[in-house]
């Protein structure tokens, strides 16, 4: 099945491929749509960068696994259609918030998602939720609240295998890290643990804390002279 994805391509682009950055949606992984989030392709799309919206099935219609193997499915999607929409398929970033930025984070480290990492070229995580999932539901075990009983499962071997952190290696593309300042205390505790981890492995990375709380972490973004994209652009570009 072809996943749901909106696709913005850059209207005055003259060059025939140009960067590409998937995007992930959050909202406890039960809630969110790819259709709010038209403004991050908009913005993108006039800096000559194609932006995919991914959606993906939310809980308790689905588990961890089940989404990050659709997110999986959007990104070999955007390998070998992307092309048609300007877009390069050697230049694909990943971006995501909350729970969007665990997923993504879970494809990029835990090998069973995407046959080839190489094809991501950085993750920018946004706030990002759920990166050390085990440690949280140790002392957390899920309930029905949020459907982390069935997100997660109750079984703590699948919390370990939903968690990034356990899955960091040398494969792993380039991080560019936002963390708000007054976010939830778990999203601040996991990645630092998580930053700490991928020191081992990128030693250069410093983290970008804002004075936010979580959601204004995304909704910033609806203004296209924020100055998030010019340090995404950054990114983006820094390998060329």
């Amino acid at each position: 099945m072809q996943p749901a994805l909106n696709i913005f391509e850059p209207k005055n682009s003259k060059a025939a491929k140009n960067p590409v950055v998937i995007f992930v949606h959050g909202g406890y992984w039960t809630e969110g749509d790819k259709n709010t989030y038209g403004f991050l392709g908009r913005n993108f799309a006039k800096s000559d960068v194609v932006t995919v919206i991914a959606g993906y099935t939310l809980s308790p219609n689905a588990n961890y696994d089940s989404m990050a193997k659709e997110i999986a499915q959007a990104v070999n999607w955007t390998v070998k259609n992307i092309e048609k929409y300007k877009g390069d398929p050697e230049q694909i970033y990943v971006m995501g918030h909350s729970a969007g930025g665990h997923l993504i984070a879970l494809i990029a480290t835990n090998p069973k998602y995407l046959e080839n990492k190489n094809v991501l070229k950085g993750v920018i995580l946004n706030d990002a939720a759920g990166l050390d999932m085990k440690t949280y539901l140790d002392k957390n075990p899920p309930t029905s609240e949020h459907h982390y009983d069935v997100t997660w499962t109750k079984y703590p071997a699948n919390w370990k295998d939903a968690s990034p952190i356990y899955f960091m290696d040398e494969s792993m593309p380039p991080f560019l890290i936002y963390v708000g300042e007054k976010t939830y205390n778990s999203i601040i505790s996991q990645n630092e643990a998580f930053v700490a981890k991928l020191k081992t492995y990128q030693p250069d990375i410093e983290p970008i804390f804002l004075n936010k709380k979580h959601v204004p972490m995304m909704s910033q973004l609806i203004f296209p002279w924020n100055k998030r994209y010019d340090e995404i652009l950054q990114f983006i570009t820094s390998d060329k």
